[in-house]
């Protein structure tokens, strides 16, 4: 039962916390012990309480520049005031078509077009339905399976469920798509642990695409979508080689190949985008998070020039793609997004991740031979730790660690089971790093 009895005043909290049904949250356990935020200023957030909380994980992913930019702020206020909506059905703004032309020009050559949407979640379905369409209008119809791979997140919507392959996303919702199979994940402790980077072994992973195509025949495989780093699982960095192979494989069967780079976008991995870290050109790159900084609802998919040219045909007065969503290209969500752009331009927060990725990866290494500590792994500002699984209780461990961290240790970071996982905005200096990395000893202290 929640406690209902009135709270002091001066804290401001809702008296009842019942009505609102968390997203991934154990709802139960958090209203009974809340962690909540009340501001947020460059590398910190500010709780109910008045606790500066330093943040470990950049929100989820996405504040990449700090919080509490004022240039945003600045941007989303004058086009709220100026242009609240506009319908992106046959209809357009300037914002979109810049933000389109700059988003293009930051990504690898030939991803030349940029379909706009509102979360992760939807780049990734959106990437899948133009899969499914292109083969269609390319009179390849029979291409319609879709392949993921374990161990892969790519949202929460029907396609990117049933292409993900983190067990505890899929095993409640039933059989989903049909027409779905996953190559094996790239992980392998015994030959990787406590890697710095890519590791060294796993780059022949790839060729389980070849075992798929035995089974089902390449004329049936629509598209194989990967993260370049699986983020939400625990970072797992993509072996080095492996997506060289996987790009060789599928273009050898006429296969699209679709880099979900919803995390790793804008800078994670010390590039606008993973594709040019490892040199690989997909035929479709999603992207989200990082685009606007978190200050607005905002994804999208980048597409090549020969898939978006097959639709540009018949009469032109019809809609070539059945598809979008009445926020497509927010006005505010633009005016935020060109805003982020600009100061990840004028700060080099890209150079800035790729120069402090060393750093992270020696600060957090230091870490290994902490109490339970199993692995440790680390590619560009983001890095995951390991601990062991308390006996009969799979996840405990990581959950206890994010209360500990909060409460105790006025650090915020993520957990993914028992990993504890650090994915720090950019502007992240030297001193935070060692910072973070020292509260995240106390917290693997704590939960031994």
């Amino acid at each position: 039962m929640l406690d209902k009895s009135p709270r002091p005043a001066t804290v401001n909290v809702p008296n009842d916390l019942a009505a609102h049904w968390m997203p991934f949250t154990a709802n139960r356990a958090f209203k009974k012990n809340p962690r909540m935020l009340a501001g947020a200023k460059d590398m910190h957030y500010l709780t109910v309480d008045g606790r500066k909380i330093i943040d470990g994980a950049a929100g989820m992913w996405c504040c990449n520049a700090g919080h509490g930019r004022p240039q945003i702020a600045e941007a989303i206020g004058k086009m709220s005031a100026t242009l609240d909506y506009a319908p992106p059905f046959q209809f357009g703004i300037p914002q979109a078509f810049e933000l389109a032309t700059r988003i293009a020009d930051l990504a690898p050559d030939g991803l030349d077009h940029v379909f706009f949407c509102n979360s992760g979640s939807e780049a990734a379905d959106t990437a899948l339905k133009i899969a499914l369409a292109y083969h269609q209008t390319n009179g390849q119809g029979g291409r319609v399976r879709l392949i993921g791979r374990e161990r892969g997140y790519h949202g929460v919507g029907f396609g990117g469920t049933s292409v993900g392959g983190i067990v505890g996303n899929r095993k409640i919702y039933g059989s989903l798509l049909t027409g779905v199979d996953h190559i094996s994940h790239t992980y392998d402790r015994e030959k990787q642990a406590f890697s710095k980077g890519e590791p060294e072994y796993g780059a022949h992973l790839a060729d389980d695409v070849e075992r798929l195509v035995n089974l089902h025949g390449a004329n049936t495989i629509a598209a194989v979508i990967v993260e370049p780093m699986a983020g939400s699982t625990g970072v797992l960095p993509a072996p080095k080689g492996y997506l060289k192979r996987l790009r060789e494989v599928t273009q050898k069967h006429g296969i699209l190949l679709i880099f979900d780079e919803v995390i790793t976008g804008y800078g994670r991995l010390g590039f606008a985008f993973a594709a040019e870290r490892y040199g690989v050109l997909p035929d479709m790159l999603t992207f989200a998070k990082g685009i606007t900084n978190g200050a607005a609802p905002m994804g999208g998919v980048l597409v090549r020039d020969t898939i978006h040219d097959a639709f540009m045909n018949g009469p032109e007065h019809v809609v070539e793609l059945t598809h979008g969503y009445t926020y497509s290209a927010h006005p505010i969500s633009c005016a935020a997004a060109l805003a982020t752009l600009d100061i990840y331009r004028e700060e080099k927060l890209f150079e800035r991740a790729k120069m402090l990725e060393p750093k992270l990866a020696d600060a957090v290494m230091s870490l290994k031979n902490e109490p339970n500590v199993v692995d440790i792994r680390c590619v560009g500002l983001t890095a995951a730790v390991d601990l062991s699984s308390l006996p009969d209780l799979p996840g405990k461990r990581g959950f206890d660690g994010l209360n500990s961290a909060f409460h105790d240790n006025d650090l915020m970071i993520r957990v993914a089971g028992d990993t504890l996982v650090l994915t720090p905005p950019l502007i992240i200096t030297e001193d935070q790093i060692g910072e973070i990395v020292d509260k995240v000893a106390k917290v693997i202290r704590a939960v031994a």
